[in-house]
């Protein structure tokens, strides 16, 4: 599987778009500030988009959520413990300053472990909340998308409505630092890592 990441907006997202080279399916994950543009290159590669996937529902991760839906009608994934959240955008908006996005309702909950088809690929949801209730992580071939839980040298803030250290720290300890020193690490923000670098050198662990 191909992952193609792009760092967009004023706070220094990533969104990720998966696609399974074979059958062209493809999955955006995250679609953020200024992700429009994605689009274009979803069309220029022939791509069929079946997935928008959530790693958490903070406004600067699901704010073009409903221009992705219109024009793909892909299925919109978010963890069930995060629809409090996105039920609340406005809130977020208010907080932040900034236009509230357009509503638009997940139909599809993701659970614990289950696998996601993308063609013929697959990737895993493991539950990482803390940064928020419902926040996850997927889990692919020798990497893994960390949303906000795991930043290189960095962990995700737990100070935000619903959010948790205590149950953060042992997210990342029981879902993300089980895995292979070697798995690259594609975080919510900021520059790729590795397992093995995070365990040596994150301060927070």
């Amino acid at each position: 599987m191909q992952v193609t990441t792009y760092n967009l907006g004023p706070m220094d997202n990533n969104c990720y778009l998966l696609v399974d080279e074979t059958t062209k399916s493809a999955a955006i994950v995250d679609p953020t500030f200024e992700s429009r543009s994605i689009w274009e290159d979803i069309l220029a590669n022939g791509l069929n988009l079946i997935w928008i996937l959530n790693t958490h529902a903070h406004i600067d991760h699901v704010v073009e959520n409903a221009y992705f839906v219109e024009k793909s009608g892909a299925r919109l994934a978010l963890h069930p413990d995060d629809f409090p959240l996105m039920n609340n955008m406005q809130r977020q908006a208010d907080w932040m300053g900034i236009q509230a996005p357009i509503p638009s309702t997940p139909n599809y909950r993701m659970q614990d472990g289950e696998l996601l088809d993308i063609g013929n690929a697959q990737i895993q949801v493991l539950t990482t909340p803390g940064h928020s209730p419902g926040s996850v992580s997927f889990l692919g071939d020798g990497w893994v998308i960390s949303g906000d839980a795991l930043f290189r040298c960095s962990i995700g803030r737990s100070d935000l409505p619903g959010g948790s250290h205590e149950t953060l720290l042992g997210s990342i300890h029981k879902k993300l630092l089980t895995l292979t020193d070697e798995t690259i690490v594609h975080p919510g923000h900021g520059s790729a890592t590795t397992i093995g670098y995070e365990r040596q050198k994150n301060p927070y662990l």
